[in-house]
C-alpha cells in the first residue's frame, strides 16, 4: 500500500529490457483528462527513457474509462506487441463509480485472457481529485511510469 512519502515511480532502468523493438500502443480516457495526460505522458516518457521509439508507440482517446474496453480490443487488432489502458474513475455520490470500476476491470482481464497480447490496466480508482492528482505526476509518482515498464516486461514474456 502507498504511504504519503513513498514515490511509486522509481525504476532501475538496468533491470528493464530494452524497448527498442517494440511497438505500443496507448488508449486514454478523455474524461478527467487533466489526471489521464498526465498518466499518458508518465508513460510515454518512460516508454522512451527506457528504448521505445516515438513511431512506435500509438495513442487513441476515448470518451471515457468504460470505453477503454472496446478501445483497447481494437488497438490489440493494430500492430503492436502491448496495450497500455488509461483512464481515471473518481468516486463521486452515486454507485455509478462502482459499475465503472468493476465493468472495466473486468473487461480488461477478459482482454487478458482472450487476447494475445497483455492489456496493462492503468486506471486510477481513486475517492478524490487530489488522490489521482498525487497518482499522475504528484507526491505519489505516476502510475503511466509503473504501466510502461509493466508493459515492456510483459511484452517480452511472450
Amino acid at each position: 500500500m502507498a504511504t504519503a512519502n513513498h514515490n511509486l515511480s522509481n525504476y532501475d532502468k538496468t533491470t528493464i529490457p530494452n524497448a527498442a523493438s517494440l511497438r505500443f500502443g496507448i488508449v486514454v480516457s478523455e474524461w478527467n483528462e487533466t489526471i489521464t495526460e498526465g498518466l499518458f505522458k508518465g508513460a510515454k516518457s518512460t516508454l522512451i527513457d527506457c528504448g521505445a521509439k516515438e513511431d512506435n508507440i500509438i495513442r487513441w482517446n476515448v470518451p471515457g474509462s468504460f470505453e477503454l474496453i472496446y478501445g483497447s480490443k481494437k488497438m490489440m487488432e493494430q500492430d503492436v506487441d502491448v496495450v497500455i489502458a488509461i483512464g481515471c474513475v473518481i468516486q463521486g455520490e452515486t454507485k455509478h463509480f462502482d459499475f465503472v470500476c468493476d465493468g472495466v476491470t473486468q473487461g480488461i482481464k477478459e482482454l487478458n485472457l482472450q487476447g494475445t497480447k497483455p492489456v496493462i490496466f492503468c486506471v486510477l480508482t481513486d475517492n478524490t481529485r487530489e488522490q489521482s492528482l498525487a497518482r499522475s505526476g504528484g507526491e505519489h509518482g505516476n502510475k503511466g511510469v509503473e504501466a510502461a515498464i509493466t508493459a515492456i516486461k510483459m511484452a517480452f514474456l511472450g
